[in-house]
């Protein structure tokens, strides 16, 4: 941890390749900051906290980086952070819906917001049956209930290529044990949206384009075996895969901005795609977010207080502001 003054902003996280461009918002703006790399540590928990703020990064798919448990350490560690009374940004409440799409699901539904139909799955053995029972003959999309960068997610045309994959050696078993099974939703055009917030309000969205498939980008859905992308031109592709749009419908974004509210989620990129109808359904909510330089470039914000990093580094800067004159 390196020497900076009593207050600051600490920002909790697990993997150090992640955090580059944070740093560097936050040295542009001369933000005082720390690290907090909760894999393994110590802490009195009868002794206060360092002053300051404190921004949870923790990610959903730790454990695919050796760190099984640093999730399960970080709530342990904001929950202490809580009873001193520190300023948390994406706090338990965050940390509990990044880890968990079930979860998430419910907590969007329960704002009225619209989710891909999807069955929650304990046990190997019942994944086949399961989705036999509610997707019979159509594509499903298996993915793991807690996940992160995409990893896990596989589609699937026929039962066959299911029971394939699951009863074959190549099957991975979800860190919590849970599967979800989920409807394929073809879009109208081969994109998904990310729509980007910070301090609860709209940053910024940018389109991502789903034709070949991903794994490590903000489009949760990757294709593999008989669900690869098509040969040749894909009509309504993007020029790039990832673009910054102007914006989304006021509508929807006015209602995930009331579900950020209730949810106690801070800073979050929020997924969604166009169904059949053309009505949106959000898939993902991804507290931990990153942000993609060249679309940034493109779009003539990058290093900007427009750009995701900037926002949120000048976000965490007037936070830490604040509770600097309250203690004054």
């Amino acid at each position: 941890m390196r020497n900076a003054p009593m207050s600051r902003i600490h920002v909790i996280h697990e993997n150090p390749a992640w955090l580059p461009p944070l740093a560097e918002a936050f040295e542009r703006r001369g933000l005082p900051w720390s690290e907090l790399f909760l894999h393994t540590g110590a802490f009195d928990l009868s002794a206060p906290p360092p002053e300051g703020i404190f921004y949870n990064r923790m990610s959903a798919s730790s454990h695919t980086r050796d760190h099984r448990f640093s999730a399960e350490f970080t709530a342990s560690v904001l929950a202490w952070l809580t009873r001193w009374g520190r300023v948390l940004v994406n706090g338990p409440a965050a940390l509990d819906l990044e880890i968990s799409k079930v979860r998430q699901y419910a907590a969007l539904e329960e704002a009225g917001i619209r989710t891909p139909r999807t069955v929650m799955v304990a046990g190997r053995n019942q994944v086949v049956a399961a989705a036999q029972a509610h997707f019979p003959g159509q594509p499903v999309i298996l993915k793991p209930n807690r996940g992160g960068k995409g990893l896990g997610v596989q589609l699937f045309h026929t039962i066959e290529g299911l029971r394939e994959t699951v009863e074959g050696d190549g099957y991975i078993e979800p860190v919590d044990g849970i599967q979800l099974l989920q409807e394929y939703v073809r879009a109208p055009r081969p994109v998904i949206t990310r729509a980007e917030f910070t301090g609860r309000r709209f940053t910024y969205a940018v389109e991502v384009d789903t034709s070949e498939g991903f794994e490590l980008c903000p489009a949760d859905i990757c294709a593999i075996g008989e669900a690869a992308c098509p040969v040749g031109e894909v009509p309504g592709r993007p020029e790039h895969k990832f673009t910054i749009i102007d914006g989304i419908d006021p509508g929807l974004r006015a209602r995930l901005e009331v579900f950020l509210e209730r949810a106690g989620v801070d800073v979050a990129g929020i997924e969604f795609i166009a169904g059949p109808d053309g009505a949106p359904l959000v898939y993902d909510v991804n507290t931990n977010t990153n942000y993609n330089p060249d679309a940034e470039a493109r779009a003539g914000i990058a290093g900007t207080s427009r750009s995701g990093m900037g926002a949120l580094a000048e976000y965490l800067g007037g936070l830490l502001a604040g509770s600097m004159r309250r203690a004054a």
